[in-house]
């Protein structure tokens, strides 16, 4: 009997990331995919992003809403209690073998539930990483101890899932799968990605993306705000702004780019979905990534690109040496700017390593899940690390 794997998608994000993997899938004969997509992919406010889903030619075999009424707390609560019965429903119509989830945000914290409570097992992949500026941080790990095998992005990540209690054996440094696409996808000429835009880029462009910090209790478009006004130093880059994900607080900060690239109409561009394809070639041409999305941390160091990441969102992850932090403040992250657009570090930029490996972490994953046995997953025992326990090495059966 051939195996059944579910994907559940819930964002553009997880999507572009699980792409290569479920390309994998849909072309071996050794595994049957199923798609299950969710969230904001079937919101017109974050760009209707199934459709992307559906013209890269994979079947959905359940849609389940969410419906976030607004950007508060409470309207994410009542969209995770909306969508965990829906997928629970549809995890036990479809009956899969494994569950495959990725990332940390609500609503594939939702998927973990629904899967857990059917007993059916899930395989997490980057697991084991620290956002400790967001709620993601909790989530993450909480999907890690509902999940059975687990698939990290980096060695130290590894070894922080085994030691959260997940025997060795289970858990897998294959890399990050965002590096997959970069390694496979033809991107865009600077003049296709103009063209495509209906957009002047420019001789030099800043790639903006910004999301809430989950766990701020202050107003969440200040931020923002500091980051346009450090902007306003570096006239002579035009600046192309990508869509807020849908975390609490994603409304004021939306509306605040929206209102500065309608003042600025000839220099500034605001894309809600710009998909993989775009996005990535947009990565490409670009000057340097700002914000506070964990692209800057993972794809644009492999893609030789510099990053000025701002404030604690993405506080705890490895970092390239492309990758320069700063507070949430205007100076600060100007300095930022001025220090990463300097031909020293431009360069070193070029020569810099990254730590989330080589561009083949789909088909690492894909090699381990044909060969791994599925079935008795589900009973795992807590795996206790004594002093003298070297997790990296350690090879035993369960």
């Amino acid at each position: 009997m051939i195996p059944t794997v579910a994907i559940v998608t819930g964002s553009r994000a997880d999507y572009g990331l699980l792409r290569p993997l479920m390309i994998l899938m849909r072309e071996d004969p050794a595994l049957r995919l199923q798609v299950i997509v969710t969230g904001m992919h079937l919101d017109p406010r974050f760009g209707l992003t199934l459709r992307a889903i559906e013209e890269d030619g994979f079947r959905i075999d359940a849609r389940i809403a969410m419906p976030l009424n607004d950007d508060s707390p409470l309207a994410v609560a009542h969209s995770m209690g909306v969508g965990l019965p829906g997928l629970a429903q549809a995890l036990m119509h479809l009956a899969p073998q494994l569950v495959v989830l990725l990332g940390d945000r609500y609503e594939i914290f939702c998927a973990a539930q629904a899967a857990m409570l059917l007993n059916l097992p899930i395989a997490h992949i980057h697991g084991g990483e620290a956002s400790e500026g967001a709620m993601d941080e909790a989530i993450r790990h909480a999907i890690t101890k509902m999940s059975h095998l687990h698939f990290t992005a980096a060695e130290p990540y590894r070894a922080r899932v085994v030691q959260m209690g997940e025997h060795p054996s289970r858990v897998w440094n294959v890399g990050a799968l965002g590096l997959d696409t970069i390694h496979s996808m033809e991107v865009m000429s600077r003049a296709q990605l103009e063209a495509s835009l209906h957009f002047p880029l420019g001789a030099h462009y800043f790639l903006i993306t910004w999301h809430p910090v989950t766990l701020a209790q202050d107003d969440p478009g200040a931020p923002i705000r500091e980051l346009l006004a450090a902007l306003e130093a570096f006239p002579q880059y035009q600046l192309l702004f990508t869509g807020v994900n849908a975390d609490p607080g994603h409304a004021a900060i939306t509306q605040t780019i929206i209102d500065y690239c309608t003042r600025h109409p000839g220099r500034a561009f605001h894309v809600q979905s710009l998909g993989q394809r775009r996005y990535l070639s947009a990565m490409r041409h670009c000057a340097a990534v700002i914000g506070n999305s964990s692209s800057g941390i993972l794809e644009a160091p492999a893609m030789k690109v510099p990053t000025v990441n701002i404030g604690s969102r993405q506080q705890g992850r490895l970092r390239a040496p492309s990758v320069l932090d700063c507070e949430e403040q205007r100076h600060a992250i100007r300095d930022a700017l001025h220090q990463v657009l300097t031909p020293g570090f431009t360069a070193m930029v070029q020569q810099a390593l990254h730590p989330f490996g080589d561009g083949h972490a789909a088909k690492r994953i894909m090699d381990i899940l044909k060969s791994y046995r599925l079935d008795n997953l589900l009973i795992k025992k807590f795996y206790d690390l004594s002093l003298s326990d070297h997790p990296h090495s350690m090879e035993t059966s369960p």
